[in-house]
């Protein structure tokens, strides 16, 4: 790191600070704080949605897969997720802009009371949130190592500079902050990413050796499917991203949530699908380089960053590690925006009826409370993670297994082919897909598709089959209301299709 580099590093926290001030004058409630008063215009959602969806293991875990599996990585990792926010865009991003439109839903599992019952969305909510704690704890974490593996600093200062910052600006400017810092992490990863392309592209020999470099590398490397991430791994990851993308991540739903119109949910949907299908394939191709650029390393998770050392000039590495930051801190602040919203919106009304229907002013009171708690707590799991060891690694595997069985009910739910689907089906589906992946875990020599697809299956047989049971039990009136209420366009809606068809 070069003094260049600390500059670059330290505008880029100051325009994240700075963001998050500007963004103070636009909150004035709790709606604006958590659904930008449903005034997100589509372009900004569907990068912020991108954005969100990745953290820095792409520059670290990813850039070891793409060393060594090569061009599979494209395959079952960013195609599966265009394929899942494409199908998205015209089957339930629309859905959860209309819930808010309708019903004033600020958070993710508010409309879960009206669909399933109070108890029911008090264990997705509380399961969700507990979890949360643990998983964006982590995030600090590499975050911090990070930065320590760059700069040499502390571990623990790096946590508290990325995660100090944050708190800052989601504190005070809520989901505008998240968006809008979100726009400018994308430029950061977006002018790192072209710049080590083309310096890779010159070390290569040119333009050509996008298609010949291949013949330089190992052949698995040039396969579509690469074992053990067969097509069998690709299937049951796109179905993972089709809940996981769509909203079954909670930050990612808060997005669809926070858009104008179900047609602007739309178009954000298809821009975020659009960046999956083609920013990849710039990004990923250094790493999919290294080992002609950088034969034989050790561990491969270092590529990239070995990379940036050896070929950027100085001041791109600190654009590089604002890169890192920028993924990472992206997930880590709309995750924290969208938990304090739920504990808002779902979880203290429950336990102290004094938060039931107090005013916008008085929401937005909690919920900077709220989040300033969360990222508190957060951060304190980062810094003493070696303390948990290996029950923090347990607890984030653990996250990942019940985000999908909780987002079969949240998102099956918003349709009313599984209106017969109850809260015994919803608490069933999750119960069935969480002892499938312990029983799972608990094998030997099971395939990586197998571990990863089975518990999400179970969870969607199990809510199909509840409901299908339950064909012949009246509907509760409310129920049928909101199923049909956030199943069609409103009459504006088509309108303004009406107007793009025919421009």
């Amino acid at each position: 790191m070069q003094l260049l580099d600390w500059i670059i590093i330290g505008m880029f926290f100051l325009i994240m600070l700075g963001i998050g001030l500007w963004s103070f004058r636009k909150v004035k409630g709790s709606k604006d704080f958590f659904v930008a008063g449903g005034n997100l215009p589509w372009w900004l959602s569907g990068i912020s949605h991108h954005v969100s969806g990745h953290s820095g293991a792409v520059f670290v875990a990813y850039a070891a897969l793409a060393y060594t599996h090569g061009f599979s990585l494209y395959i079952w990792w960013a195609l599966p997720i265009f394929i899942a926010c494409f199908v998205g865009a015209f089957t339930i991003a629309p859905r959860w802009s209309r819930l808010r439109s309708n019903f004033n839903i600020e958070s993710p599992t508010e409309y879960l009371a009206i669909r399933y019952n109070v108890p029911t969305q008090q264990v997705m909510a509380w399961s969700g949130v507990l979890l949360k704690l643990f998983d964006v704890g982590a995030k600090w974490a590499a975050i911090g190592i990070l930065l320590n593996a760059f700069t040499g600093i502390s571990v623990t200062t790096g946590i508290l500079i990325s995660g100090g910052i944050s708190l800052i600006y989601i504190t005070i400017g809520g989901i505008w902050a998240d968006v809008w810092t979100d726009f400018a992490q994308f430029g950061v990863q977006v002018a790192a990413g072209i710049a080590m392309f083309v310096i890779v592209l010159g070390k290569l020999g040119g333009i050509n050796s996008i298609f010949t470099m291949w013949n330089d590398l190992p052949k698995q490397n040039s396969e579509l499917f690469n074992e053990p991430y067969t097509f069998g791994y690709a299937l049951a990851f796109l179905i993972i991203a089709f809940f996981s993308y769509n909203g079954g991540t909670w930050n990612l739903a808060t997005r669809f949530i926070s858009s104008q119109s179900g047609t602007e949910a739309r178009k954000s949907a298809l821009l975020s699908a659009s960046l999956y299908l083609i920013w990849p394939l710039i990004l990923f191709f250094p790493m999919w380089a290294a080992p002609i650029l950088i034969p034989n390393i050790e561990d491969p998770t270092q590529s990239y960053a070995m990379l940036t050392q050896q070929f950027l000039p100085v001041g791109f590495v600190g654009l590089v590690l604002a890169s890192l930051f920028a993924a990472t801190m992206s997930m880590t602040s709309s995750d924290s925006n969208t938990i304090a919203s739920v504990i808002t919106r779902d979880i203290l009304p429950v336990i102290a009826p004094k938060f039931k229907n107090i005013s916008q002013k008085q929401s937005l009171k909690v919920a900077r409370i709220s989040t300033l708690l969360f990222i508190f707590l957060t951060l304190i799991l980062a810094i003493y993670s070696d303390v948990f060891g290996g029950v923090l690694g347990l607890l984030i595997s653990w996250f990942a297994a019940l985000v999908g069985p909780i987002s079969i009910p949240m998102l099956l739910g918003l349709f009313p082919l599984f209106r017969h689907c109850d809260s015994k089906a919803a608490i069933i589906s999750i119960a069935s897909g969480l002892a499938t992946f312990a029983f799972i875990n608990n094998l030997k020599e099971v395939a990586l598709s197998v571990e990863i697809g089975t518990p999400i299956i179970v969870s969607l047989l199990s809510f199909t089959v509840v409901g299908f049971l339950n064909r012949k039990k009246e509907i509760a009136p409310e129920i049928v209301d909101l199923l049909n209420s956030i199943s069609k366009d409103s009459p504006a809606e088509i309108s303004e299709s009406q107007k793009q068809i025919t421009l």
